[in-house]
């Protein structure tokens, strides 16, 4: 018998269940509810043998909100006792101190909390009032029960202003590392295009992150920026510094050493792709094994050579780092676009159109259908680079808006409220 052909997957984020307290307005997964079809504790704790004998070494369990499912220690504890890291990353609302000493004794090692803004902003896009106070007693309560605490935020045009705000929270909470991503269209996040960066506002949203990440080295705190913050600008090396090799963009890594598991058994190879492109097979219709060489999962095999460069399109295709950057995140091109290869969230790419006199402008063409992880349809405008910017768009981010500090003298805005 021929012996299987070694797989390359290491590390698993598992949607445990769709349920969730909270209503962001950023929620790819537009979590509310819990799935219909929802995998059984029997068919979860199979799946967790599965992932054992597949060489995963990592499980992160998300939801919607993972806790709000009843077995889910058990679950976890099941990770674990296979032999693999167990993380989690929550919402933070209503994770108290007897839940959190039952998640250390179940093993779960390091937990990670988004925070999305200071009080008021981080509620607004939460959905629910409380849940900034909330996010930080959740922080005391895993420190005192020993279990390793971190940080999460998106970053659009209502957090970008409060970012360094942010930083000084959750290092005064103890936090040991943060990572950062773009909101982008997938989900509730679509139907807000207003709170979208545009593309030309990256050019004020880099220099402040490469602030971050000075003051991140400086502190002791692990800067980590999710894989659409990039690529090959100037602060390039000093963002993706914590994350070792050539400490640059290498191309999208989605399925090539990670899944994603929605909470029916759904595998694809990344958790933040969209479901109906990227799912390769369901665990109840195939093993896990036999799912993780589906073409819907390899869709980046060709990574470094011209055969993975050649699905760009638009300002990617002729792009200097096509082949290694192969247009950067798939998941951010393909909830604009519809399809992968063209990436309006690039560094490089902002300062190129800047020097040559042009500002792009994404605009919403077709609304998403209202579906968990779905998305709309944008096209990208051009306009001169130094043309006033529209009145009627009262998010517009540029550096005058950062806000570097509380004092009284803080170059702070006030937002419209969030219907």
């Amino acid at each position: 018998m021929t012996p299987m052909k070694p797989l390359r997957y290491a590390y698993a984020v598992w949607e445990l269940t769709l349920q969730c307290n909270l209503g962001c307005v950023h929620c790819g997964s537009r979590a509310a509810d819990a799935r219909a079809d929802e995998l059984s504790t029997t068919e979860a704790l199979d799946l967790v043998r599965q992932m054992q004998d597949a060489g995963i070494r990592e499980v992160t369990l998300i939801g919607g909100e993972a806790f709000l499912r009843s077995d889910w220690l058990v679950i976890a504890k099941a990770i674990r006792e296979a032999g693999m890291a167990c993380t989690l990353t929550t919402g933070g609302y209503g994770i108290s101190a007897p839940t959190a000493a039952g998640m250390r004794t179940a093993g779960i090692q390091q937990v990670s909390v988004s925070i999305d803004g200071t009080r008021d902003t981080h509620d607004r896009l939460r959905g629910r009032s409380g849940s900034w106070n909330a996010c930080f007693a959740t922080l005391q309560h895993l420190r005192r029960a020993g279990i390793a605490t971190s940080c999460n935020t998106q970053i659009n045009r209502l957090s970008a202003p409060e970012l360094p705000l942010i930083y000084f929270d959750i290092v005064a909470a103890g936090c040991r590392a943060w990572q950062l991503a773009l909101t982008v269209p997938m989900g509730r996040a679509a139907d807000r295009p207003e709170i979208l960066l545009q593309p030309s506002e990256l050019l004020d949203v880099f220099p402040l992150l490469n602030e971050l990440a000075r003051w991140a080295r400086r502190d002791g705190l692990l800067f980590f920026p999710g894989n659409n913050i990039g690529y090959y600008g100037p602060y390039e090396r000093r963002l993706r510094s914590r994350q070792g090799r050539g400490a640059i963009w290498e191309g999208c890594q989605a399925g090539m050493n990670t899944i994603g598991i929605e909470a029916n058994g759904a595998i694809k190879g990344c958790p933040s792709l969209p479901t109906s492109t990227y799912v390769g097979g369901n665990i109840r219709q195939k093993p896990l094994r036999e799912i993780l060489r589906a073409p819907e999962l390899n869709i980046n095999a060709h990574q470094g050579t011209p055969d993975g460069a050649s699905r760009l399109w638009g300002f990617c295709r002729d792009c200097a780092y096509a082949e290694l950057c192969r247009g950067g995140c798939t998941w951010t091109a393909h909830v604009f676009f519809g399809q992968p290869g063209n990436n309006p969230y690039c560094h490089h790419r902002a300062i190129t159109r800047q020097k040559n006199g042009i500002r792009e402008r994404l605009i919403l063409e077709t609304a998403a259908p209202g579906k968990p992880f779905d998305h709309g349809r944008f096209v990208l405008e051009e306009e001169p680079a130094g043309a006033p910017w529209p009145e009627a768009d009262p998010y517009h981010f540029s550096a005058d808006r950062i806000q570097w500090s509380r004092s009284p003298s803080a170059a702070g805005v006030a937002f419209p409220i969030l219907g």
